[in-house]
């Protein structure tokens, strides 16, 4: 029957899909290594621009497959080139390689123990997000193309990214923007640039995405208020900054809920800091709020901004106080070019079925995957990680001590991701 159905095809259907089969067997019996790439990752994390030990492992596999890296992009990022038998689209994949200041509480025989220090504080850390299962899953994608080098058509460079999740310091260059900067894309300029994310809220088996845009942009927001230091007791002969940022705090989620549009799109403001004070009975004379904005949309998030600066100035001004604003873009919102998008489902059904292809909802996660659409059309998708049997609407999800990935997932992440990859550059 499969000659038969080779012989009713095209010659080019017979070669794209003679190059897929070729892949995807290397894929397929590289699967155990790459679930042990992943548990010696995770047993060994690292925080943003520290990801010294995971780019030597990195680059060495990459050599290993006679492969150039470069190293040492935006302090500990790698790069390396594919140049395909055949000519071509140039195309880029992508994959993250920091762990989170966060202490596992899995129990795997594999889980880290590893502490370190995050903006002066002690931290454990933690790959809480997947990234370590992404950087397992790009090295078995350019292991399986490598293995088919001679007819594979165009190149393809591999991102090994460092500080995804954000910069050691706020406001300092960190991710895909330092690397874009540093110039990876000075000399190969690709059509297309692909990415991956596992997903706690999927089962294992299925695979989310959708066009146009995916994920929020991500603004980190520090707000200063600034009073009067005074006695605990005689909160009159002072001005009670902790007061006053209690108003603002409470006066943001009324722009929210108030002010904005949200039928719309969706917007999320939110504090996760405030620090202040010494002591139980005097009044400082400074508060500090620190938080994040999420947007999909570039209007509504400069307009929430202003409303945030009003909100604060006016609480400020009727107190007796003042209040500085400061924010900080960390990742724009991450869209999927519409045309990529549907070329990119396509091929996401192609590998696993129609049925484990699932539209997904806007997500108010940012990604800094979205700096790479400054320089070519994106298209990004998320891979389930939650056991089957498990509900993933109450597993933990991504950053949680308890973030439990199901090792299945790298073989359909993988699998999923060289799909994607041969169709593009297989196509006219």
């Amino acid at each position: 029957m499969r000659t038969l159905l080779f012989a009713l095809l095209p010659a080019s259907a017979i070669t794209a899909q003679a190059q897929t089969s070729v892949a995807a067997d290397a894929l397929q019996r590289l699967q155990p290594e790459i679930v042990q790439w992943r548990r010696d990752i995770h047993e060994h994390p690292e925080l943003g621009t520290h990801e010294v030990r995971t780019a030597k492992l990195v680059a060495d596999q990459l050599r290993a497959l006679g492969l150039q890296p470069k190293t040492g992009i935006a302090q500990t990022g790698v790069t390396a080139i594919l140049k395909g038998g055949k000519p071509g689209p140039r195309i880029a994949i992508r994959a993250d390689m920091d762990a989170l200041p966060v202490t596992e509480q899995t129990g795997l025989p594999f889980a880290s123990k590893v502490t370190g220090e995050y903006r002066g504080q002690p931290v454990g850390v933690m790959h809480a997000c997947g990234h370590d299962a992404h950087v397992a899953m790009l090295l078995g994608v350019a292991s399986a193309l490598v293995a088919m080098k001679d007819q594979l058509p165009g190149e393809v460079m591999f991102v090994f990214q460092p500080a995804e999740e954000g910069p050691p310091n706020a406001g300092e260059e960190f991710g895909a923007a330092l690397m874009l900067k540093q110039g990876i894309f000075a000399d190969f300029k690709p059509q297309a640039v692909f990415g991956l994310h596992v997903w706690a809220g999927l089962p294992v088996g299925k695979v989310g995405t959708r066009s146009g845009a995916v994920m929020a942009s991500a603004d980190e927001w520090t707000l200063t208020v600034h009073g009067k230091q005074t006695h605990g007791s005689r909160p009159w002969d002072g001005v009670d900054p902790i007061t006053l940022g209690a108003q603002i705090l409470l006066g943001t989620q009324s722009i929210i809920a108030r002010q904005v549009n949200i039928a719309a799109t969706p917007v999320v403001l939110t504090a996760g800091q405030f620090q202040s004070g010494v002591r139980f009975n005097i009044i400082p004379d400074e508060a500090k709020l620190v938080g994040t904005l999420r947007t999909f949309d570039p209007a509504v998030r400069q307009d929430v901004i202003d409303r945030f600066h009003r909100t604060a100035q006016d609480f400020a001004h009727a107190g007796g106080g003042t209040a500085e604003l400061q924010v900080v873009n960390n990742a724009p919102a991450t869209i999927n070019d519409p045309a990529l998008a549907q070329r990119g489902r396509a091929s996401l059904e192609s590998a696993l079925g129609a049925g484990n292809v699932v539209e997904m909802p806007l997500v108010t996660v940012a990604e800094d995957f979205s700096q790479y659409a400054t320089a070519a059309p994106t298209f990004f998708f998320f891979v389930g990680s939650t056991s089957l049997g498990t509900d993933p609407a109450t597993a933990p999800i991504n950053h949680s001590p308890q973030f439990l990935l199901d090792e299945q997932s790298l073989q359909v992440g993988s699998k999923a991701m060289l799909q994607v990859a041969l169709d593009y550059l297989s196509s006219p």
